[in-house]
């Protein structure tokens, strides 16, 4: 079996780790992800007995569809670390990673994730911003946003024009997505269409944005997900929009723009 027979257009049920170790060297263009972010193992935010607070009601309290979201933070990090070696080894000489993490303060101390990226050559950080929210914690700032560590190989660049985009980006947070930390479609059209990537991978697939959002572009996509749940959730979000933007006329993304 080719590797595009494998891999392109495809979305893997799997552990990222282990996929990603199986592909050869330099196959991609660009990665763009947002791992699970080993919630569970926060303290003081209502995560770990979903008694209330900021998280009451929310999804993310049941964890996420068969994912450890409760490992011991040395070996989330240690984790992490290899899945971004992994992705840095099969990107081009000219590719890059978006790599979409949250910063929180754990016991006084801060976790920026410098555990995670701490060998690998981050250009540029990238702050996105969710507008609105409710905060039912009196004893702090609404928490409104999201870094994406921009870790490319040497000879990327972005897109014509891209490069006007400041590094403070404002979207609006997915409502209509059943999975539990859904990526806003207009965030990945900014990552993707900033690039002349046409291989994009995405380990952590999830509810499968990343696809569609590739797909309205004319580009490849290559999914992992861990989750038969999700993968199937992903699949038929696909198959939903390719149906759909044939029938109306329109790009894939302009549709799900309207109908998710």
């Amino acid at each position: 079996m080719t590797f595009e027979e494998k891999y392109i257009n495809k979305i893997i049920n799997g552990d990222s780790l282990t996929v990603m170790r199986e592909m050869p060297d330099k196959c991609l263009d660009l990665v763009v992800t947002s791992p699970p972010y080993n919630l569970k193992n926060s303290t003081g935010n209502g995560m770990k007995d979903g008694r209330g607070g900021k998280w009451a009601g929310a999804a993310l309290v049941n964890g996420y569809s068969h994912y450890d979201d409760n490992m011991p933070h040395e070996e989330y990090a240690e984790w992490q670390h290899n899945c971004l070696k992994e992705m840095f080894r099969l990107i081009k000489d000219d590719g890059a990673i978006f790599y979409n993490h949250k910063w929180r303060v754990q016991d006084g101390l801060l976790q920026d994730r410098q555990d995670i990226i701490r060998d690998l050559p981050v250009r540029q950080i990238i702050i996105w911003k969710r507008k609105g929210g409710i905060n039912f914690n009196p004893g702090y700032f609404l928490p409104t946003y999201e870094v994406i560590y921009l870790i490319p190989k040497r000879n990327f660049k972005l897109a014509p024009k891209a490069n006007a985009y400041g590094d403070v980006w404002e979207f609006t947070q997915e409502m209509k997505n059943e999975h539990p930390a859904p990526f806003p479609v207009a965030l990945i059209d900014r990552i993707i269409s900033s690039t002349t990537a046409q291989i994009i991978l995405d380990p952590f697939m999830g509810s499968g944005t990343t696809a569609v959002v590739a797909m309205g572009h004319k580009r490849n996509y290559i999914g992992i997900e861990l989750s038969p749940d999700y993968c199937e959730m992903a699949e038929l979000r696909i198959e939903r929009n390719k149906k759909q933007s044939e029938l109306i006329g329109l790009r894939p993304l302009t549709l799900f723009q309207e109908t998710e």
